[in-house]
């Protein structure tokens, strides 16, 4: 899988969470979970379960408190992979 599409598969979970002031267009790799795109800890835990079922991957607590960016979600998925 390439990183675009991994991008565009992590970008498609993320928009479920988004406030209603937040726009898609807004999220990109530099993106920062709470700060930038004001998802909430109770929506981050969503997403890294969703990312887990979407990617077939298993997110231990430190890859999550390392999760800030949509970047550092990126990697960590990668890292998971094996790519």
């Amino acid at each position: 899988m390439d990183q675009e599409t991994k991008y565009n598969k992590l970008k498609d979970i993320i928009k479920v969470y988004l406030p209603e002031d937040v726009s898609v267009d807004a999220i990109t790799a530099e993106s920062h979970f709470i700060s930038e795109l004001n998802i909430n800890s109770a929506n981050l835990v969503d997403i890294v379960l969703d990312v887990e079922d979407e990617f077939d991957i298993m997110l231990e607590n430190a890859d999550m408190d390392q999760m800030q960016t949509v970047q550092d979600a990126l990697g960590i998925i990668d890292a998971k992979l094996g790519v």
